[in-house]
């Protein structure tokens, strides 16, 4: 009861800012409008402002210096995204203190997914989506708010799919179980960028899901012996549970792209982008890839359940060391620097379509 009391606060602060607020969402010198949707991966702050969650040291320690709600020690790939651009870093759409909607809003929350059960699903976010659209359209008499023009210029980016199969396997489903859950969440994938597209988003950015396998919570937690890993060490059902979600997901951005006759609908690879991390760390210059940075027990993945980073019971490496994933999860800035870059490059897209030339028209 307590929780929820809280949350309806935090909610109330909320509406309050966006009134006072909105008013700073404006195009006139924004090259690129960016609304995101999904999980801890790129979320900027989210969890924390909705649920009152305090992320501590050491996350942040690298470029904020502090704690930023960011489950990293430094920029996610969607900051390094937002520089590319040249846009301001997303503020979360629950931060109720001064955040900043100018170049768009960030919906992602850590622990989100498509299965409606968790806190903030994919449904909700784009739920908000609309709530937030809708006050910019009753403000706009006033002259403060965005355009109809800018809702439809924006990028609408989805980063979301890790948790719903990570859930399913520690459900204890077997492989062939989790398989079987792959149609659903991409129902409600599709359900999602069908509602954007319907109130007027055409730039639609899918990103698909990481090597789950790879994780070193995943593979501290899940693995039994060495016939489960891969050639690089990962455990192998995980990652092909991703391949097959990720088939999925491009079958329907293939389907949509029919469909949706006048969208634009690029599906970006972030298993391929991820997983080269892994498999060629050196030619990156990291060390251990498969091992968290900030953790306890030492190699070879420095997870033990309970004993996380942020806990007292666990530390970080030294400033500087050269890591793929920070806290068993989710990645180090130096990681999610190299995979904006790659995201940006196009390569790792289909169609090949820069990101940024998505924004030519934002002006």
């Amino acid at each position: 009861m307590k929780n929820m009391t809280a949350l309806l606060l935090v909610l109330h602060l909320h509406t309050l800012a966006q009134v006072l607020l909105l008013s700073s969402f404006t195009a006139v010198e924004s090259r690129c409008i960016l609304f995101n949707f999904g999980d801890s991966n790129s979320d900027t702050g989210g969890f924390s402002a909705g649920l009152g969650f305090y992320l501590g040291p050491p996350s942040g320690r690298q470029f904020f210096h502090r704690t930023t709600g960011r489950f990293s020690d430094g920029r996610l790939y969607i900051d390094f995204l937002c520089q590319g651009l040249k846009i301001n870093y997303l503020s979360p759409y629950l931060e109720s203190s001064a955040p900043n909607f100018t170049h768009g809003v960030n919906f992602a929350v850590a622990g989100a997914a498509t299965d409606p059960s968790v806190t903030f699903p994919l449904s909700t976010q784009v739920l908000q989506f609309l709530h937030f659209k809708n006050r910019t359209r009753e403000l706009r008499p006033q002259g403060q708010a965005h355009t109809e023009k800018g809702f439809k210029e924006a990028v609408y980016s989805f980063d979301i799919g890790q948790n719903d199969i990570s859930m399913a396997f520690t459900a204890n489903l077997s492989y062939s179980q989790v398989i079987e859950q792959i149609p659903s969440i991409l129902s409600r994938i599709k359900d999602a960028l069908k509602t954007i597209y319907e109130n007027g988003g055409t730039k639609l950015w899918i990103y698909n899901t990481g090597p789950l396998g790879c994780l070193p919570q995943t593979l501290a937690l899940r693995k039994r012996n060495d016939s489960e890993i891969d050639d690089n060490g990962c455990l192998a059902d995980y990652n092909n549970a991703a391949k097959v979600f990720n088939a999925g997901l491009l079958s329907l951005c293939n389907e949509l792209n029919s469909e949706f006759k006048k969208a634009t609908i690029v599906y970006t690879d972030m298993f391929a982008i991820k997983y080269d991390l892994i498999a060629n760390h050196s030619l990156y210059g990291f060390e251990r890839p498969l091992m968290a940075c900030c953790g306890r027990g030492g190699p070879p993945y420095n997870y033990v359940n309970r004993m996380t980073c942020g806990q007292p019971t666990a530390s970080p490496c030294p400033l500087g060391a050269l890591f793929v994933s920070w806290d068993g999860v989710h990645y180090t800035e130096a990681a999610n620097q190299l995979i904006a870059a790659k995201i940006l490059s196009s390569k790792y897209s289909k169609p090949q379509v820069m990101l940024t030339s998505l924004c030519k028209d934002s002006n």
